[in-house]
């Protein structure tokens, strides 16, 4: 397998890993998907406990996480665990499916959205002004702007992680404030006796439904508040550059989901003192964040959310960007990726062409704009590889009981088989209600066997 001359270097800290969390959490879900959230579970008491729940299975995987990061703090990290725990087949489908759709579709995914919020500020950027036309194939201002922020982001990224870490420091801390500005607002100025009477009165706030079918809705449900939670495993990735990794990466991840879960079930309690369910449900273009900003500051509700997505997205694309290179380098030392992506630079110590790698695919999904459905199809997947790697806990305790463990996952074994079960059975419930979402993923996953097979001989016959 492929050595690199020069090796990572350990210079991220404790606020650079909380910022890494946080950043690549808060995109633009939380000031969208709580439209779809509130349509299907159809009361403000089971919306808010869509999210907590999701709050609380994110804190419990990103704790079990924790074990695995202190035990094996190297570049990589869910890879890395999925393949200690089950073999390189896992590790390298987790890989597979992290580099054709699931980072790479999101850095897509969110570098849009700055630029669709970006066109309330520059009308020209938009899907209907067309920069290059060859034959049927049209360049959009908007793709293009998307493009440039992660041509931009990618080159920031490969003159140092320090380069990366500040900007993710800094725009962390802004979205950060913009959200509890946001929340604030709802709480303190906006408040509406009218909302508020329609969404906590006892006949209402529960809705109609039984507790059994509040339950099942509630688990179709999560998948939009779960994804809005992504991306908190990344900061695994940069394992290999952290200092003192075995107690940063947990903390990191602890500090950073527990952060951004109080600002995510703050911000829908304040919606619902604002905004009367329906408003929620019926929001245009579901943009539920904008409403409530209108309904507290009027007019200028448009620019201000449009200038704090922004920040929120900006944020979150450099994130991905910094942490996901990371893993696709791991593969490579592996022999499982393009023997390139092995390579540090010599003297920014970043990997470089793992970064250049990840950005020409990132750019090619924004020119298709199919990154949107291919999201919505590995939504499942996503879930599926958190499964694994929490049953990597278990099996490594088993097969591996000699292995050092400077942190141990809280609440082992009960709260990761509690993981386990209820991520299992949202898993269910999407094979039953949402097939169109699921079927699609797996076989996303599965075209990733004959490739790493390809992979296999390759090494051997190097």
């Amino acid at each position: 397998m492929p050595q690199p001359a020069e090796t990572l270097q350990k210079s991220l800290g404790l606020l650079d890993g909380a910022a890494l969390v946080m950043g690549s959490m808060i995109g633009s879900g939380i000031f969208i998907v709580a439209a779809d959230i509130a349509r299907q579970v159809k009361s403000p008491g089971a919306m808010l406990l869509t999210w907590a729940f999701a709050a609380l299975l994110t804190l419990i995987a990103a704790l079990s996480y924790g074990e695995l990061a202190a035990a094996m703090p190297h570049a990589g990290g869910q890879y890395v665990y999925l393949r200690e725990a089950f073999g390189p087949l896992a590790g390298f489908l987790f890989g597979w499916t992290t580099f054709l759709v699931i980072q790479t579709g999101t850095i897509a995914a969110v570098a849009v959205a700055f630029a669709k919020f970006a066109g309330v500020f520059v009308p020209w950027i938009s899907t209907s002004t067309v920069v290059l036309q060859i034959g049927p194939l049209a360049l959009q201002s908007q793709q293009l702007t998307a493009i440039a922020v992660i041509l931009l982001l990618t080159w920031v990224n490969t003159r140092g992680v320090r380069s990366g870490a500040l900007v993710q420091i800094v725009f962390t801390t802004a979205k950060t404030f913009a959200l509890l500005g946001l929340v604030a607002a709802c709480l303190f100025a906006g408040r509406n006796e009218a909302a508020i009477g329609a969404n906590f009165a006892p006949e209402t706030f529960w809705g109609h439904e039984s507790a059994l079918s509040m339950l099942r809705l509630i688990g179709v449900a999560m998948v939009g508040a779960l994804f809005s939670s992504d991306a908190w495993n990344s900061v695994t990735f940069t394992a290999g550059e952290m200092r003192n990794p075995s107690r940063t990466v947990p903390l990191s991840l602890a500090i950073g989901v527990l952060a951004v879960s109080a600002l995510y079930l703050a911000c829908n309690y304040g919606y619902l003192l604002v905004l009367p369910l329906e408003a929620i449900q019926n929001a245009p273009a579901d943009r539920v964040g904008t409403e409530a900003a209108r309904a507290v500051f009027g007019s200028s509700a448009v620019q201000i959310m449009a200038a704090a997505i922004m920040i929120s997205t900006f944020g979150c694309v450099n994130g991905l960007i910094l942490s996901g290179a990371r893993v696709y380098y791991a593969m490579a030392l592996d022999g499982l990726f393009f023997p390139g992506a092995a390579r540090i630079h010599p003297t920014r110590h970043t990997p470089a062409t793992s970064l250049a790698v990840q950005c020409l695919w990132a750019c090619a999904l924004t020119l298709t704009g199919s990154y949107s459905e291919l999201l919505d199809y590995v939504i499942f997947a996503v879930l599926l590889f958190y499964i694994l790697t929490i049953a990597g806990l278990f099996v490594l305790r088993h097969t591996r009981p000699e292995m050092e463990r400077p942190y141990r996952a809280a609440g082992y074994p009960l709260l990761p088989a509690l993981y386990i079960l209820a991520a299992g059975s949202i898993e269910i419930l999407l094979l039953l209600y949402k097939p169109s979402y699921t079927w699609p993923g797996l076989i996303i996953v599965l075209l990733g066997v004959p490739v790493y097979v390809y992979w296999r001989k390759r090494e051997v016959t190097a």
